[in-house]
């Protein structure tokens, strides 16, 4: 057995029993407004992580600090921000959009937003999730945190039991000076992050959460459009895309599990790879499932729970006619671990991953610890 698993093992293994009605950041703050006579709220979350790599030097980082924003204009306006540091040199805006409240289940927003597509892209504060980094399949297929700019409309009945949010976005950039997809993490480097953001297409994403049954909530989300490009007149710089998402969190006293899957379908790639000389994949897709326990009495204020996650993921789920498929970018990775949660707010974490590819049966070992906060 590893040694690191060893020093896992003799810790007191806990994790997040997640509890339905948490809520994300800028959620907190618009509801914080909602029902408050101030017109500035302010809040904060942030992570800070030891990784210790299998052959590899390890690596101790603040990973991510980030500052909350929201004035409240009146008792239908409001407008909510983060401010992110993330390794303590690069600066970002992760949100900042106004909301306007047309009546209790409507809201209209815009400015730059949260793509709602699974779960971790949405509700991904430290204190929200088990293990110390976020699952990998909301990496290297849903790229978290995925952000664009748009407008939409957002809001609930709780007649119907359901939650739901419909927005026209900008989309992923795919050509700007150059061609930036690729196929080890689709995507993920062609998130613009609302800098200067290159727009030639407008893409639509919804999702729908259902909260009806005891214990329980259910995600369905699908976004859909073409990539963006500084070349409008040529085809080759760009990609269409389709991605579907479902996704189920569920808490039954001291038991907690969570799911996710994801598909999306790439067209026009072939002549995207040919012209750029990229690898990028047709399609790509996968899913998790996790499962908690909290082995401390639920009249206690703290949290001891242990967890398990199982992912099995793949960039080159399918390749364009004439490529071949990279068997290093399937992946499935094991993450067992705890998280203490010392205080509402405030949670240290532990755990060990073994991850491998279908390129090779040797697995590769972390060890991971951290601290992350909320408030």
């Amino acid at each position: 057995m590893p040694r690191k698993l060893l020093l896992l093992l003799a810790l007191p293994f806990i994790c997040i029993a997640q509890n339905l009605t948490v809520q994300n950041s800028a959620m907190r703050q618009l509801s914080n407004l909602e029902n408050s006579e101030n017109r500035i709220t302010l809040g904060g979350y942030g992570d800070i992580n030891f990784n210790g790599y299998d052959g590899a030097a390890n690596e101790i980082d603040v990973q991510r600090l980030v500052l909350l924003f929201a004035y409240k204009f009146d008792d239908r306006v409001q407008f909510v921000t983060e401010i992110e540091y993330e390794h303590v040199q690069e600066l970002y805006v992760e949100q900042a959009f106004v909301n306007y409240n047309l009546n209790n289940n409507l809201n209209v927003r815009a400015g730059l937003m949260l793509v709602p597509m699974g779960i971790i892209n949405e509700y991904h504060e430290g204190t929200t999730f088990n293990g110390v980094e976020r699952p990998s399949l909301d990496e290297f297929v849903i790229p978290s945190t995925w952000r664009e700019i748009g407008f939409g409309i957002a809001g609930r009945s709780n007649e119907l039991s359901f939650r739901y949010q419909l927005y026209a976005m900008n989309g992923f950039v795919s050509f700007n000076d150059g061609y930036t997809l690729r196929g080890v993490d689709g995507f993920r480097k062609g998130r613009q992050k609302g800098a200067k953001s290159v727009n030639s297409d407008i893409n639509f994403s919804a999702k729908i959460e259902y909260y009806g049954l005891p214990n329980i909530r259910f995600g369905l989300a699908a976004y859909t459009g073409k990539t963006q490009t500084t070349e409008i007149d040529i085809p080759a710089t760009q990609v269409g895309l389709t991605m579907f998402g479902a996704d189920y969190r569920y808490v039954k006293g001291r038991f907690s599990s969570r799911g996710q899957w994801v598909n999306t379908m790439i067209s026009d790639v072939a002549a995207y790879n040919l012209a750029g000389n990229k690898d990028l994949g047709a399609q790509m897709g996968g899913y998790y499932f996790e499962a908690a326990y909290n082995v401390l009495p639920l009249t206690n204020q703290q949290r001891l729970d242990v967890f398990v996650r199982y992912e099995d993921f793949d960039t080159h789920k399918k390749t364009a006619v004439g490529f071949v498929d990279n068997p290093m970018f399937h992946r499935k990775e094991t993450t067992v671990g705890f998280s203490y949660h010392l205080a509402p707010g405030v949670v240290y974490k532990a755990d060990y991953q073994y991850k491998k590819t279908a390129a090779s049966h040797t697995a590769v070992d972390q060890f991971n610890m951290g601290v992350g906060f909320f408030f």
